[in-house]
């Protein structure tokens, strides 16, 4: 028996060995073949999205240009408040030092 496995025994190793490398190879294969395949895929979806990008950039400046004008128009109409404000503060004023007078 001993002599049995001192001389198969080696034998099965290499061949168990030469069809593990065998997969190896085929696995390798496929996933060079993958690998090529999603290479692809995202090759094109950043030719589309470079392809937007005129878009975002015309809606960032559009979003900028709203933000101004409306930033003015706020303090347009904050200074105006404002204005109203200190026009009837004054008043108050006025009639309290005539009250006290």
């Amino acid at each position: 028996m001993l002599e049995f496995l001192e001389l198969y025994l080696p034998i099965v190793i290499y061949v168990l060995l030469i069809i593990l490398l065998i997969i190896g190879i085929i696995l390798g294969m496929r996933i060079i073949s993958a690998m090529d395949k999603i290479d692809a895929v995202l090759d094109n979806v950043q030719r589309k999205v470079n392809s937007l990008n005129g878009l975002f950039s015309v809606i960032d400046f559009t979003t900028d240009k709203i933000s101004a004008f409306s930033d003015k128009v706020v303090d347009v109409i904050s200074g105006f408040i404002s204005k109203i404000g200190r026009r009837k503060n004054s008043k108050y004023v006025e009639e309290e030092d005539e009250f006290y007078e």
